[in-house]
Order: structure tokens, then sequence, then C-alpha cells
């Protein structure tokens, strides 16, 4: 019997613990395991806060799939479609070419995109806070803005410059915002006539900051937040965003130059183009985290709907790392359990509770039923990551940044990223074509004729 194709897609936390166990429980050599990513490293994103704030450098969040992975042969690219009667995934390489993937098995876990809206100016002026790449812009151009606000005599434009919003409420939203106040605060030291100038303000239409916390810890959240400077306005969004100003829905006008754009993430598209059901754009899947109609599909994490066992009916998992890394382990079983013939288990899990690192001096964590903060909630924080990032260069990396800041402090100055003074526009580059259903068959087809024409059966 030939060796059965399995391909991951993605390398989030769901792709690649998957592939991790895979490895583990397939003897060397017995299958061919494939990663469709566009890059080949696993971003441990709970940490892009402190990458922005330069608490930590990029390379200890960015771990490499090579090192995580033993025998698994990377894709590079995105999976822009998958034609699921003759088994291919359709991959659009970084040049653009359209190149198939065939499978015998296929785990889907591409994660999400941020989410946006069609607010005028959104897309052309926001600063998005999801990938590394972003994460590091973000910094320079902070810090860009505090330069040129110093160097300028023009009290408008100062005041533009030193104003900065976060939109979102969740934990990326106030962990950014906590982040880059310090930074703020650290640049301010070398810019004393900018110290009271600079404002920092977080904006959310939902009622409250951090609502998986819990009420209790939400407000005090809300009110470690306010105390170290932050405006927080909640029940409001953003109508309008300018190259120098933010228009919001209560019809404050705010002189600011960085809106940065945290407000929640939508599922991948490519999970449409199976034409199987969804909730909200994420696929539906069983409690086997099989794809209803497709028994050699299995899909996880941010992007799809899997029934939450543990918390009762009709209740789906939340898009957490914590719930995606707990569903690879049961993916990978029962990938291999459906190649043996054997029955699939179902996923279970329960919630284990939530960390927010206000960087590095507060922190706020709900561990199974147990409210912390102060410095029992910092050490549950940062043994939380620790314990959770998949390698030990990257622990000893951030154990390192942490005590480097710790003893010497923090460094201010730019690298250079933002010095042609455009903002990343996280919309154009999370942009993918993606294929409807009937596209991927098609091209599918098309790409497995020439396969075949080249290399034969």
């Amino acid at each position: 019997m030939s060796r059965p194709r399995i391909v991951v897609v993605g390398a989030g936390f769901g792709g690649i613990h998957t592939l991790r166990h895979l490895e583990r429980r397939i003897p060397r050599g017995m299958a061919d395991i494939a990663l469709v990513a566009p890059h080949d490293y696993m971003l441990y994103s709970p940490l892009l806060p402190q990458v922005a704030s330069g608490l930590l450098t990029p390379q200890s969040v960015a771990v490499s799939v090579h090192r995580l992975t033993r025998d698994t042969r990377l894709v590079p690219g995105h999976a822009v479609g998958i034609d699921t009667r003759d088994r291919t995934v359709v991959v659009r390489r970084s040049s653009g070419e359209l190149t198939p993937c065939p499978y015998d098995r296929l785990v889907l876990a591409p994660g999400g995109l941020t989410r946006s809206f069609d607010i005028p100016g959104l897309s052309e002026h926001a600063y998005g806070a999801k990938t590394l790449a972003e994460a590091v812009l973000l910094r320079d151009h902070v810090l860009a803005q505090l330069e040129l606000a110093n160097d300028s005599r023009d009290p408008i434009e100062r005041e533009e410059r030193c104003r900065f919003i976060v939109v979102g409420g969740g934990y990326t939203g106030v962990e950014t915002a906590a982040s880059l106040l310090r930074l703020t605060e650290e640049a301010a030291r070398r810019y004393p006539e900018l110290r009271s100038a600079i404002h920092w303000h977080l904006v959310d239409i939902a009622p409250a900051v951090l609502p998986e916390l819990g009420e209790r810890l939400g407000r005090k959240a809300l009110d470690m937040l306010r105390g170290m400077g932050i405006e927080v306005k909640l029940k409001v969004s953003v109508r309008e965003v300018g190259p120098d100003k933010v228009v919001l829905t209560d019809g404050r006008v705010l002189p600011c130059r960085t809106l940065i754009w945290t407000a929640g993430v939508a599922p991948s598209p490519l999970m449409r183009t199976l034409d199987k059901p969804t909730q909200r754009g994420r696929l539906e899947v069983g409690a086997d985290l099989r794809v209803p109609g497709l028994g050699d599909v299995f899909a996880l994490g941010d992007a799809v709907a899997a029934p939450d066992l543990a918390a009762g009916t009709d209740c789906y998992c939340p898009p957490t790392a914590q719930y995606a890394s707990r569903q690879a382990v049961t993916v990978a079983d029962n990938v291999v359990a459906s190649i043996l013939g054997r029955p699939l288990k179902e996923f279970r899990h329960r919630d284990m509770g939530l960390v927010v690192d206000l960087s590095g001096r507060e922190a706020l964590a709900r561990v199974l039923r147990f409210d912390l903060s102060g410095l029992p909630a910092l050490a549950a924080t940062r043994g939380y990551h620790l314990a959770a990032v998949p390698s030990a260069p990257a622990r000893a990396r951030i154990v390192a940044n942490w005590a480097i800041r710790a003893l010497t402090g923090g460094e201010v100055s730019r690298l250079g990223f933002a010095d042609d003074g455009r903002p990343s526009s996280f919309v154009d580059k999370e942009a993918v074509d993606y294929l409807d259903a009937e596209g991927s068959r098609k091209e599918g087809a098309r790409l497995m004729e020439n396969l075949r024409a080249r290399y034969g059966d």
C-alpha cells in the first residue's frame, strides 16, 4: 500500500500542534506529511504586543517550523481552494503561480484574518497588530511620531502625532494599548516637552473590556487601564479615519495620525470554498472535528465552529490558542484512526482560563475558576506563556529579553521600517484571492491534469 498523503493547512497553533502529534503517532517514513503555509515559522501571537513595545525581539515569537517538525515537507504559499472530488489543495505561491497539493487526509487550520468594516479611510490609514511585520512596523511608527512631534513647533501637528487610538477592547487591544503606552513613557524621557502631550485612547463598541475575564476582573482591568492614563471609551466605535483625524460614532473628532485596529478576527475565507455549512464564516464540524460529508477532511482552530461538549448543548468552542492546541491532539489521533479504519474520538476540553499581561508591571488572570491580579497574576501569565511556547530556544530568548529589560531598561531607537511614512494596510497584506467551490474543482482538475501529464499517474 502506498504511503498516505497528509496535508495540513496553516502554521498556527492548531496546524503546528497537529503536525507534531502526527509525527509522534506515525512511524518515520510511513506517511508523506506536508504543511501548506506562507511562512516557515509558527507565530506565538499572544506575545506580539510585547514585540510592538520592544520588550521582546521578533525572533522570540517566530518559532521555526523546521525546528518544531521532523519529517514534514513545507509547501510555501496560501491555500486558496480545495477540490474535494480530486482530493487536491490549490496553493498560490508567493510568485503568484498556482500549484496542486494532492492529499489522502486533509487538516484545515488556516486561522483568521483581521476583521474590518466598511469604515471610510480605515484600510488606507489604520495600522494592524496581528502579524510580526505589523508589530515591528507599529513600534517604529509610534517612535517616529514622537521624534517628529518633538522636532515640530506647530502645536496642531504635535497634538496629532502625540495622540494614539487603539480600537478593540479584547485581549489584543488591551495588551497593545498598555504595552505601547509603556514604550511612549520610556521615549518621553528623551522628550520632556512631550510628556503632557501624549494621549492614549482605547475605544470599543462593547459595554466592557475583556469580557472573557468576567465582570469582576473586567472592571479591575478597566480601572487599571484608566489608572495607567489610557482614556477608555466604551459603547463607541469609529465612523471615519483620516490622515490626521479620527471621527468617533459619538461625534467626537480627535486629531490623530495613529489608529491601531484590533477589533476582532474573521475566519479564513478558505472555509467557504468547501461549500459546506458555516456559522458566521466558521466551518461547521462534528464533535470528532471531521467535516460532515467529507470523511477525509478535518478542521480545527479559529475558523471552525466545533461543538463544545464540556460547556453543554448548542455551545461552540471559543476561537482561542488554548482550544486550537487541544483540538490538535484529537485531530491527529482521528487522522491516524481514519487511515487505520478505527473509531474516531470526540473532542472535549474544559477551559483553563485566560491571562493578560499589561506590559510587565501589571497582569490579570483567570486560572480555572480563580481570579488573580498583581504579582500572582504576573507569575501565572508569564509561566503560562513559557509553557505554551513550543521551543526551548524561543523560551530562552523570551526569558533573556525579560531579564535584560528588568536589569538594564528598554531601548527606544527605531529600526527604520517606517521611514516611508505610509501605514501598513492590514486589509491589503491579508488579502488573498480564494476560489469558490466550483472554481476549486476546475482549477484542481486542471492542475492535476498538468501534474499527470508531467509525471504520469
